[in-house]
């Protein structure tokens, strides 16, 4: 009898690992890599670089990072075209999201991942210190890089950022924390499935209350995160915010760079009442705005992100 249950737990295991390896191979065939690759300590990061057609030297680079379950084009869906229009424009898959491979060893929670950020922006050797506009998750993560290398930035831009530690994560990322025992098994056979099953309720939630719209899946990039190891970053992402938040949140006193905030009054994932205004109350000079939207500004207002990050740019630096 025991023998038979195991035999059959295998069988749907494998059935299940053959699903999620289909979905995988299916979602890369309709959203397939964009940029080049490049080295850093180990990882393979995936990057869109972006140039002007006619550079202005008066116009610093941009580097953006993407946050929870996204990808490159989470940003060229609509705001790195924008910006590039008069910036050199660096977009990054984060360590095991999109095509960017993790280094070898233990997968990297933000500071690491922030770590890698800053290598990368010393071996594109840009014109100058860029500005680091993070949405989300990237938002922490450029949060722990300016406390730990300010000089490599001239300052942050923060779309919907990250902030605090998260008691309590919403009801549709709950299932994203998972113990890392179990991590790499669950993400092999169930994970995929039940996000493809369940229509994606994170994404719906991202995008509330505005519509996810029609072509995001694609021009978007959503649909990489029905790959096993995108639901393995992913929860790693998750769980590396439990253990590094509180610590990086009791650093905000030491930020030294210009910090600018966008928020949507609407947001559904991250409130703006703890996640912006208390932040501004912890960080010198922090500028906070809010806006109409809700958590995915970059594609849904992508018009007036890119005038705050311009007027951002405008504001002198000290």
């Amino acid at each position: 009898m025991i023998a038979k249950l195991l035999l059959a737990l295998t069988a749907t295991g494998a059935g299940l690992a053959w699903y999620s390896n289909r979905l995988a191979r299916q979602a890369e065939a309709r959203v397939p890599a964009d940029g080049r690759f490049v080295e850093i300590d180990g990882a393979r990061l995936h990057i869109v670089d972006l140039r002007p057609t006619v550079p202005d030297p008066a116009s610093p680079p941009i580097v953006l990072v993407h946050g929870l379950c996204g990808q490159v084009r989470n940003f060229t869906y609509a705001l790195a075209t924008r910006l590039a229009e008069r910036h050199r424009v660096v977009v990054l898959d984060r360590p095991g999201s999109g095509y960017s491979t993790p280094p070898p060893g233990p997968f990297p929670g933000l500071a690491a991942q922030a770590r890698l950020v800053g290598r990368l922006i010393e071996t594109l050797e840009l014109e100058e210190p860029p500005l680091l506009v993070g949405h989300s998750l990237g938002g922490a993560i450029s949060l722990a890089l300016a406390l730990e290398q300010p000089a490599c930035v001239r300052g942050l831009a923060l779309i919907a950022p990250l902030t605090q530690p998260v008691v309590e994560a919403p009801r549709a990322l709950a299932g994203l924390r998972v113990p890392a025992s179990l991590r790499w098994l669950i993400a092999r056979t169930l994970a995929v499935p039940l996000t493809r099953w369940s229509g994606d309720k994170g994404l719906t939630l991202a995008f509330s209350p505005e519509p996810v719209p029609a072509d995001f899946p694609v021009r978007g990039g959503a649909d990489l995160a029905l790959r096993p190891g995108s639901a393995f970053a992913a929860s790693s992402d998750v769980c590396s915010v439990n253990a590094e938040m509180p610590a990086l949140a009791a650093r905000y006193g030491e930020l030294a760079l210009p910090v600018a905030v966008l928020y949507g009054r609407d947001d559904r994932l991250l409130d703006h009442r703890l996640h912006g205004v208390r932040f501004a109350a912890q960080a010198p000079g922090v500028q906070l705005e809010l806006i109409d939207g809700g958590h995915m500004l970059p594609v849904t207002r992508a018009a007036e992100v890119t005038n705050w990050i311009e007027r951002t740019l405008a504001r002198p630096v000290a």
